[in-house]
């Protein structure tokens, strides 16, 4: 991105090209391939957006046309979505091949730009041969995180991610790179689209299942944001039935930024209730990631009541 008065604020601006040369040291690392793929916003990428990059990305990791198989590759990706793009590549791809995604919080405008440390430091992971078999991962201010983790947890700061359900798997400097932990995540799915509609619904005081009675008929599963541990008003607790009477699934995440969805609560819209009656927690996922999974596996005809947000513990 880069500052435009005109516009009064900041817009796309930089192909990889450009990218590259503002880089210094890059080139350094070992050669190097651009692709322009699209120079878009990442909050205008939707689904079938997602599903061409993913499908790309997925062509270059098997050389496929006249270019041969890289030892790795790195996505430059606007922060808004970058969790969804990084979960869905760290969910559908061949760990074989590395594939980073990385981006920038500040603009080349700002004081302080991020983006060429992190592209740097992004292109010496997907080249460090410790990075083999670890499939996708996300790397932001000098550190490493399994793409399946990874979450925007600022809207500024230019340390944004973090791994809430996780930890870090190392770090990366100019002195190299260095890996601190294994992240194991679960096979991956192999849908031919990602063509399931989820709907994303948070709970509130008071709530009497409106929402979730409009979103039903548009939607093939929910993931519902509960509050604590899995709970909710007892109020919607009938929409939470009728979607599931509807063959509908219904994961349920938290609102609260760390911890998992432990059905302790017994009393009418505890989480217990809730799963009791055919809701399936989140796990070690956060809301977004947890609407990704289920899109995925839905999209992979993956049947709800046998696993479709497995643990990858």
């Amino acid at each position: 991105m880069q500052r435009d008065a005109a516009a009064g604020g900041n817009v796309p601006a930089h192909g990889g090209a450009q990218l590259v040369e503002m880089a210094p040291g890059l080139r350094d690392i070992g050669p190097i391939r651009i692709e322009d793929w699209a120079r878009v916003p990442a909050c205008h990428l939707g689904p079938d957006r997602l599903w061409a990059l993913r499908a790309r990305v997925r062509a270059i990791q098997a050389g496929e046309g006249a270019e041969a198989a890289p030892d790795g590759i790195v996505v430059t990706h606007g922060t808004d979505v970058l969790e969804e793009t990084a979960y869905l590549l760290a969910r559908t791809l061949d760990p074989a091949v590395p594939v980073v995604v990385t981006g920038a919080m500040r603009t080349s405008s700002d004081a302080g730009w991020d983006g060429p440390r992190n592209l740097v430091d992004a292109a010496r992971v997907a080249a460090a041969g410790g990075s083999r078999g670890r499939g996708a991962m996300v790397v932001f201010a000098g550190r490493i995180f399994a793409a399946h983790e990874a979450v925007k947890m600022h809207t500024v700061d230019p340390d944004a991610f973090d791994a809430p359900h996780g930890a870090p798997l190392g770090s990366v400097s100019d002195r190299g790179v260095a890996f601190t932990r294994t992240a194991v995540s679960p096979p991956p799915l192999a849908p031919a689209h990602l063509n399931a509609r989820v709907a994303l619904i948070p709970a509130v005081i008071g709530d009497d299942g409106t929402m979730l009675d409009l979103a039903r008929p548009h939607h093939d599963g929910c993931v519902l944001i509960a509050f604590g541990s899995g709970n909710s008003p007892p109020g919607l607790v009938p929409a939470v039935r009728r979607w599931l009477l509807a063959g509908k699934p219904v994961v349920l995440a938290s609102r609260c930024p760390f911890g998992e969805v432990v059905p302790l609560y017994a009393f009418e819209g505890g989480g217990a209730r809730l799963v009791e009656i055919g809701a399936i927690p989140a796990g070690p996922r956060t809301a977004s990631q947890a609407r990704m999974e289920l899109a995925i596996a839905l999209s992979a005809g993956v049947p709800y009541g046998t696993g479709a947000v497995p643990s990858p513990a």
